[in-house]
């Protein structure tokens, strides 16, 4: 017994060493090829100055480009505003010592001026620091120099036009030197992953929330959402594709990579830098330059409001990244359909109301066959109290003699639960609608509703959504008996006002008006019903 003790102890021993050897192995690959995929250059707060930054702007964005390297660390949307009844344009990337949110981009191998292993990057040089797109003119064109010691030169070209959010960077290398270059082209996003306190707007609100983090779009798969969480756990993507995007999303905006479709393969790859930084980019195949030639590498950069039908003529795919949650296949459709009422209408808020009453309209069969069940429920509880009363030790028995009545009398017991059934995904594909349309940002609709995205600050629209919900369910609970289910009917109305308060007041909105329309609805049937 002894020997035979010692020997699974031994054993147990030896395969535990060599899980732990195949464990650190596992965790030395992972961090090879996140120090592989990633391409991290540390901020200097030294050349992270004015002086060493220009300004491009065109009539709807405004970039600051640190001229270390060309990247863009600012960017602010001059047509959407920071907050509601704000002057401030919203700053989409940023540089500050709490948050970081750059577009970056650069020539990286063997002579590539970029180099990640020792955070070298080239300096360029501008004619100004100011760059402006002018009023009669529809293209902004900024190249930005700079020339290696043997005879390379290297220019970065900003390409701005006028209403539009891609930026065209386009890299002209001219090689007047007698040896070949070998070079790739990359671009990467990286933002902080965890938001400061004064920056979550979902600190506080138990709403359901939007989707922020990384995407991508490749030739085997059109969308792809990948989590902050994924890449901190070094769960690293390394993709090769000929076509597609890389993006990082919040709610209402996107910023994307897109490179140039190649017959070579391009790279996908996320990192992650310095324990709180995320990444994700792309890298070009390797380009050949022979002496004494040039050659031009380009890619476009979407920074942002996720317009559908701007992003879809920029990338195929690219709309994909207005998150409509999983009933993105009813969310959309529904927004075509509000945009349309809008483009009739002019006001959002009452493109809502109109929507509602289609809504209502194409469910109406269902309401009635609702209130038709529930009318002949209504009858025939003195016949179901009876079998009840009758065989109420035998659970089986009475739901053999339960189902029999229903059967005589044609009567689907659950006919009244299918239309909440039908109206529920709606109302959450609605919800998505609103929180994920960025046309519905700041969207006012009358008197103190000024956004229609975000809740009521009066919290009126909820109260009064409970009132008409109140009515409905006075009527509802006069076909339950059980005391106990009519106490829980009778506080619905108050558990919902409740939930409702942190709404956006688009969907409270409908919610009301779909009561409203609802009672109405009742009322006809029932007053039908009693006249057949």
């Amino acid at each position: 017994m002894e020997v035979q003790r010692n020997f699974f102890i031994f054993a147990f021993l030896f395969i535990s060493f060599l899980l732990w050897q195949e464990w650190q192995k596992q965790s030395f690959l992972n961090d090879y090829q996140n120090k592989k995929n990633s391409i991290d250059f540390h901020i200097d707060p030294e050349k992270n100055n004015h002086q060493n930054q220009i300004i491009i702007k065109n009539d709807v964005i405004r970039l600051v480009v640190n001229m270390y390297g060309g990247d863009i660390e600012e960017a602010s949307l001059l047509a959407y505003k920071d907050k509601l009844n704000s002057s401030k344009p919203l700053k989409l990337l940023e540089t500050a010592s709490d948050f970081v949110y750059q577009a970056q981009s650069g020539l990286i191998g063997k002579d590539g001026p970029d180099n990640a292993e020792n955070y070298i990057r080239p300096l360029y040089h501008a004619r100004k620091n100011f760059f402006e797109l002018e009023n009669n003119k529809e293209e902004l064109r900024v190249p930005i120099s700079f020339i290696k010691d043997n005879n390379i030169i290297y220019t970065k070209t900003f390409i701005l036009k006028s209403g539009k959010y891609d930026v065209q960077v386009e890299y002209n290398i001219h090689n007047l030197s007698n040896d070949n270059l070998q070079l790739r082209m990359f671009g990467q996003l990286k933002q902080t992953i965890k938001l400061p306190k004064q920056r979550d707007i979902y600190s506080g609100n138990f709403a359901l929330q939007t989707f922020r983090g990384s995407a991508y779009s490749s030739t085997d798969s059109k969308y792809e959402k990948y989590k902050f969480d994924n890449i901190s756990k070094n769960q690293q993507l390394h993709i090769l594709t000929k076509s597609g995007w890389v993006a990082m999303l919040q709610q209402y905006f996107t910023v994307a990579w897109i490179p140039e479709e190649d017959v070579n393969l391009n790279t996908i790859y996320t990192s992650y830098i310095n324990h709180n930084i995320a990444s994700i980019g792309y890298k070009s195949p390797l380009i050949n330059i022979p002496s004494n030639s040039q050659s031009i590498i380009k890619s476009k950069l979407w920074i942002g409001p996720a317009i559908q039908k701007e992003m879809a003529l920029v990338a195929p795919n690219l709309d994909l990244t207005v998150d409509y949650g999983w009933l993105w296949f009813l969310s959309q459709p529904l927004f075509k359909l509000l945009s349309i009422l809008y483009n009739l209408i002019g006001n959002w808020g009452f493109s809502i109301i109109l929507i509602t009453f289609i809504m209502k309209a194409i469910t109406y069969p269902l309401t009635k066959a609702q209130y038709v069940s529930m009318a002949k429920m209504r009858k025939l509880q003195p016949k179901i109290n009876e079998i009840k009363k009758n065989f109420g030790n035998n659970k089986q028995r009475m739901s053999q003699e339960m189902m029999n009545l229903y059967k005589k009398e044609k009567i689907n017991p659950l006919g009244g639960c299918l239309p909440v059934f039908i109206q529920m995904p709606i109302f959450l594909s609605l919800y998505y609608m609103l929180i994920g349309s960025v046309e519905l940002r700041h969207a006012p609709f009358l008197l103190w509703i000024k956004d229609l995205s975000n809740q009521d600050p009066y919290y009126v629209l909820p109260i009064i959504m409970g009132i008409t919900m109140f009515f409905i369910q006075k009527t509802s609970s006069n076909n339950i008996s059980d005391p106990l289910q009519k106490k829980i009917m009778h506080f619905m109305p108050i558990i919902f006002t409740v939930f409702f308060l942190w709404f956006p007041s688009g969907l409270v909105l409908y919610y009301i008006v779909s009561n409203l329309v609802t009672i109405i609805q009742q009322k006809i049937i029932l007053f039908n019903l009693k006249n057949e």
